[in-house]
């Protein structure tokens, strides 16, 4: 899960679609395409929107994105277009463009295109993300889910 800062929108999508995956199979991570927060907790209000909902992403720490995850990751998720496209300019093959994903084009009820970033917003700004994110988040781990046992 990618996107700007590693503090909002991406240690939700994280938190959310990990406690969806079974760890012993599935291995989930985010990191912002900036490197603004490295080191530093989710937002205080991610945070608590994820504990409002019965997860924790406390531990998580933010990271800068790595040419080095695309080969590391299967799926990587795009929170909004501008973040899709800091990606893609780092993928030297086609094997790494065609692993990079705009997270909302996975949810076809999805009115937005991009997850909106509630950086600069209050509490409902984050619930609103919560919300999408965790609306894709099943409609992934269920993808994920039928691939990995078929």
């Amino acid at each position: 899960m990618v996107c700007l800062g590693n503090i909002c929108r991406s240690p939700l999508a994280h938190g959310i679609l990990q406690s969806k995956l079974d760890p012993s199979y599935f291995y989930v991570d985010s990191a912002g395409t900036a490197s603004y927060h490295i080191g530093e907790q989710p937002d205080k209000r991610s945070i608590r929107i994820a504990q409002l909902n019965g997860i924790d992403i406390r531990p998580q720490s933010a990271r800068q994105f790595l040419r080095s995850d695309l080969d590391t990751f299967d799926y990587i998720y795009a929170m909004d277009e501008s973040n899709y496209s800091d990606i893609l300019k780092l993928a030297t093959k086609e094997e790494h463009r065609s692993k990079v994903k705009l997270f909302l084009d996975e949810n076809e009820n999805a009115k937005v295109k991009n997850v909106p970033d509630p950086y600069y917003g209050d509490l409902t700004d984050f619930e609103l993300v919560f919300k999408l994110a965790n609306e894709t988040c099943d409609i992934i781990a269920n993808k994920l889910i039928a691939q990995t046992f078929r």
